[in-house]
């Protein structure tokens, strides 16, 4: 690659359009959207999403079929939530969760096609 000469018409310095810059959503809607992928780039929490999935699941369904401590599970749990992807109701001791929307889903699936 050969470099520039100062003389160069290049938009390097001037001419970054501001319609260029239009392109780039607002910097909260990128910060909110780099925490939901931070939400998913555990793999014990996209186990959780699988196994939600399947439909609403007990903390203690979750500890089992994870073999994982229940300070884990609640951790992954609790960061799952406050990204909006999961919801939980309370039914004695235990917490059911269940995925707020199954969209993720499709989401994550089409992730896990392109990179195969």
């Amino acid at each position: 690659m050969s470099e520039l000469n100062k003389d160069d018409n290049c938009c390097l310095e001037k001419n970054i359009s501001a319609h260029l810059k239009l392109e780039i959503p607002p910097e909260t809607i990128l910060e909110n959207l780099s925490e939901k992928f931070k939400a998913l780039s555990d793999p014990t929490r996209l186990k959780i999403l699988y196994l939600l999935e399947g439909g609403e699941l007990c903390v203690c369904e979750l500890i089992l079929a994870l073999d994982k401590p229940q300070s884990t599970i609640s951790h992954h749990l609790n960061v799952l939530k406050n990204a909006g992807f999961i919801a939980g109701r309370k039914e004695g001791l235990w917490i059911h969760y269940k995925l707020k929307n199954h969209k993720i889903m499709n989401i994550i699936n089409v992730l896990r096609e392109i990179t195969q």
